[in-house]
C-alpha cells in the first residue's frame, strides 16, 4: 500500500510542500484535506451518477467551501480534470480547467481568487511561488479575465451536465 496522499502526482507534490511549510500557509483559505473525503455533495443530489463524478481534495475557504476534481470523462490523468468549487453558500461551478490552473489561481493568495482583495500575503506565499515555478513553470495568472474566459466553456459543459441532477443558479 502506498503512503502517497493521492493517486495524483501533482497533488502529492503540493501535499509534500504543504507538510513542509505548514497547512494553510501559502494561499488564503486553501488547505488540503483527506483525498476523496465526503464534503456534502449528497446535499446537492443523492444520485450516484452525480456523486461518483467528484473527487474532493481541499478546503477552498475558511467557511466551508471545497474544491473537487470533476470526472467529466474517463481520462486517466486526474490532474487534467476540471476543478469544481463546491461552495458553502450554494455555489457549484468550474473554477479551473485542471490542477495546474488551480495552482496558478492559488498564487493570487486570496480566498475568493480576487487580486484586489489581497492586503497582505500569507507567510509561505513567496515559497509557494518558487514551488509553482520550479514544479510547473507557472506563476500567478497574468490576465485573470482571459483565464476566466478560457474556463467558461468548461464551466458551461459542467453546468449542462450538473443540471440533470441539481438546480443551479444562473451566472
Amino acid at each position: 500500500m502506498s503512503d502517497a496522499y493521492s493517486p495524483v502526482p501533482e497533488l502529492n507534490l503540493l501535499k509534500e510542500f504543504a507538510d513542509r511549510i505548514g497547512p494553510g500557509q501559502y494561499s488564503e483559505g486553501f488547505e488540503l484535506h483527506e483525498y476523496g473525503k465526503e464534503v456534502g455533495l449528497h446535499t446537492w443530489s443523492a444520485h450516484p451518477e452525480f456523486l461518483d463524478r467528484f473527487i474532493p481534495f481541499a478546503h477552498a475557504t475558511g467557511s466551508g467551501s471545497h474544491y473537487a476534481l470533476w470526472r467529466c470523462d474517463d481520462r486517466t490523468d486526474l490532474a487534467a480534470l476540471p476543478v469544481v468549487l463546491v461552495g458553502d453558500e450554494g455555489d457549484l461551478y468550474v473554477v479551473a480547467r485542471n490542477l495546474p490552473e488551480l495552482f496558478q489561481l492559488l498564487a493570487i493568495d486570496s480566498e475568493f481568487l480576487d487580486p484586489d482583495e489581497v492586503e497582505e500575503h500569507s507567510d509561505g506565499h513567496q515559497e509557494f511561488l518558487v514551488w509553482l515555478d520550479r514544479n510547473f513553470g507557472l506563476g500567478p495568472p497574468e490576465d485573470l479575465d482571459a483565464l476566466w474566459a478560457e474556463q467558461k466553456e468548461c464551466d458551461e459543459q459542467f453546468r449542462t451536465w450538473a443540471s440533470r441532477f441539481v438546480a443551479l443558479d444562473d451566472c
